[in-house]
């Protein structure tokens, strides 16, 4: 049998052109068919946005960070400058209802009547805090950190008569089990059970505080002494 080699070249020739010309027919279908849609992120639809300037701003939320402690084990204070430390300390006394908080430089520490942790605080006749103390069965004694001395300086240049100053500080009113007020923001707070109340009767008194009354027009300080019952610092 002969093979026609020419005969044979031709048609692998038009075989292979055949192949060629299939896919070059695929690729054009496929070039020209439509693209698949892109996605693309849409941006959000457009809603009212507040700004912080629009709205008053909020105080800041308490962290919650006191802790009991136990003030004959954990209380390394010196007495005679516990009431003079950062612009001064905090008395605060009332309920749930209505309260009200000053600021306190004068003190003392100590024990009284048998073992009694004993916190003796002041409040002149004219301040708006003593109707709070002589109602009170007990107070608290708060105490705040040095980057929070507008505290004590807002509360010791205002009355509660011309409006609510914890309000006006941003400060989170709390209540021990006893319903006694304290400021969620303190870093220190004593609460104290009443024990003893009295003014200071002005004919007992010597040449020291008889200067001092003789320009004093808040009036004569009520002494107030409470036994701590509880004690929370940071």
């Amino acid at each position: 049998m002969t093979i026609n080699f020419p005969k044979l070249l031709n048609l692998v020739l038009a075989v292979a052109l055949a192949v060629v010309c299939f896919q070059l027919i695929r690729v054009r279908q496929a070039t020209s068919s439509p693209s698949e849609p892109t996605v693309t992120a849409q941006a959000p639809s457009e809603t009212p946005t507040t700004h912080a300037t629009s709205m008053p701003a909020e105080p800041a939320t308490p962290t919650g960070e006191l802790k009991e402690f136990e003030v004959t084990e954990d209380f390394d204070v010196n007495p005679f400058r516990f009431f003079m430390s950062d612009g001064g300390l905090i008395l605060c006394a009332g309920n749930q209802e209505k309260s009200n908080a000053m600021t306190i430089g004068w003190g003392g520490l100590g024990t009284l009547w048998g073992r009694n942790h004993a916190v003796t605080v002041y409040v002149a006749q004219s301040r708006y805090t003593r109707q709070f103390m002589d109602e009170a069965k007990y107070f608290t004694v708060m105490g705040f950190g040095p980057n929070q001395r507008n505290v004590p300086d807002y509360l010791g240049h205002n009355s509660g008569r011309d409006g609510d100053k914890a309000d006006a500080l941003g400060l989170h009113t709390l209540y021990t089990d006893n319903g006694t007020p304290y400021y969620a923001e303190a870093t220190l707070v004593l609460e104290c059970e009443m024990m003893y109340a009295r003014p200071f009767d002005a004919e007992n008194m010597k040449a020291v505080p008889s200067r001092l009354y003789a320009n004093f027009p808040a009036g004569v300080h009520t002494m107030y002494i409470g036994r701590v019952v509880k004690a929370w610092k940071k």
